[in-house]
């Protein structure tokens, strides 16, 4: 779902997780609870590297 969403928006932010199709496996509670204090360096990392 990540990757798709990348590619449709060209990034994505922790708030993207508060909608579909996202939403529908948990949200952003379910990313938290997967990546933990790795989800914000996760999402720049992601970003930066579209970027570059």
């Amino acid at each position: 779902m990540i990757r798709d969403h990348i590619a449709a928006n060209l990034g994505i932010e922790p708030d993207d997780f508060n909608y579909a199709p996202f939403i529908q496996a948990g949200g952003l509670g379910k990313v938290h609870q997967l990546f933990g204090d790795q989800l914000d360096p996760l999402v720049s990392d992601l970003n930066a590297a579209l970027v570059a």
